[in-house]
């Protein structure tokens, strides 16, 4: 068995290891370490000696005597200390027939806790969940690896200092809680497929892992339309991800890419599950958004985009929540759909909104409608900005190649008034 396989099923089989050794000892903290070093070691000797009759199990004995020896070492380090307290006795787990995706679904609401801050929120999901180590994490963060093992230790100590039960939120909290992981889900799928910061225009490592997560949260709560929307959302905009990056990296715009690359079957899964979703009624922002993907994957060119449907939906998603991004892309809308000019005006009214005033995305969008004005001077102005406040190379490189382009081709707005 190669390498990346043994990496996929581990990744696969995380969750529901730490699941059932948490389960069975709690001490959650300690559990997630005693795990990912069972995980570090079939990594190692599975390729070399052959998959056990059964990985789960495996990796559950492996984690479980080394969380034995770690609370040992922890009740004889406190025997020192204050000579108070009895060792107590520890067994291997007992055998474990319940559904494994149950644990995961209880370690997703337990990592998106609201206690913990966002950023612990992600960390914590990709490592206890998504089965990451702690230096893939950091890399995913774009952090060095102290830092993140720093951030994942003090998200372990909240949850353990909480008394967090390992077990599904009740009623009254599951609604909240349930908001807390979609949130991860989503902001996890758009770092990884917009690539805020780093060399790359997106991580399709964390891309894939949002979905995964997501499936599974889906099949676990088939009949939360919200959750299913996500599904959607994530499966209609990372089926562009084939024709949005050029040969060497670069940036292609939607408008300039070779639709034939569209992956047809995650267009075709997303639009069902949308379509499934929305006659119930009980609409969400991640219902709408999908939507609107589902209008850009559905059109056959970038000329037959229905932007009077999407500026409607904007319309909608705008009116549910104060979202900077959403304004900025419903102004986007506005400008495909009734001209460059009424966009201008909707961009240069959220100059002021801290949020989104300086953001390279407003000053990419507001160049690029300048141009279709005739208004260069300004928007080669806006290009440099929007270049120099990006923090993704890739996208970087793609904006100073617009103002090349433009500074190339001369002024052009002599005569235009």
């Amino acid at each position: 068995m190669g390498p990346s396989t043994v990496e996929d099923l581990l990744r696969v089989l995380a969750p529901q290891v730490l699941g059932a050794v948490v389960r069975r000892y709690g001490h959650f903290d300690a559990a997630e370490d005693a795990v990912q070093e069972a995980l570090l070691a079939a990594a190692t000797r599975w390729p070399v000696e052959g998959l056990p009759e059964q990985p789960r199990g495996w990796l559950v004995t492996v984690a479980a005597r080394r969380l034995t020896d770690l609370l040992r070492a922890e009740q004889a380090r406190r025997r020192r200390e204050d000579d108070v307290g009895r060792a107590q006795p520890w067994s291997a787990p007992a055998a474990d027939h319940r559904e494994p995706g149950d644990d995961s679904l209880v370690l997703l609401f337990l990592c998106c806790h609201p206690a913990l801050p966002p950023a612990a929120q992600i960390a914590l999901t990709l490592r206890a969940v998504g089965g990451l180590g702690t230096a893939e994490v950091a890399r995913a963060f774009l952090v060095p690896e102290a830092t993140m093992t720093r951030r994942i230790t003090r998200a372990k100590q909240r949850i353990r200092d909480s008394g967090l039960p390992f077990a599904l939120p009740g009623p009254d909290e599951r609604a909240a809680r349930l908001d807390a992981v979609r949130q991860v889900l989503y902001l996890i799928f758009n770092e990884g497929y917009v690539g805020t910061t780093g060399p790359r225009l997106c991580r399709v490592d964390l891309s894939a892992e949002a979905i995964r997560l997501t499936r599974l949260l889906h099949r676990l709560l088939p009949d939360d339309p919200e959750v299913t929307g996500l599904l959607a959302l994530m499966l209609l905009t990372d089926a562009r991800g084939p024709a949005r990056v050029g040969p060497d990296g670069e940036l292609v715009p939607m408008a300039q890419q070779d639709r034939r690359r569209w992956r047809a079957d995650q267009i075709a899964e997303g639009v069902a599950l949308v379509s499934a979703v929305l006659p119930r009624g009980d609409i969400g922002p991640y219902q709408l958004q999908a939507a609107i993907a589902a209008v850009h994957d559905e059109a056959a060119s970038a000329a037959a985009t229905d932007w009077a449907q999407i500026e409607a939906l904007y319309g909608v998603l705008l009116g549910m929540s104060d979202n900077p991004v959403v304004a900025l892309n419903h102004a986007v809308a506005v400008a495909m759909a009734r001209g460059p000019a009424a966009g201008l005006r909707l961009l240069d009214a959220l100059a002021d909104d801290p949020r989104v005033g300086d953001d390279p995305r407003r000053h990419a969008a507001r160049a690029h409608l300048l141009e279709r004005c005739g208004r260069t001077a300004e928007a080669r102005t806006a290009y440099a900005h929007a270049a120099r406040r990006s923090t993704n190379l890739a996208r970087q490189r793609y904006l100073y190649g617009r103002l090349a382009r433009l500074t190339d081709a001369g002024d052009g707005e002599h005569g235009n008034g």
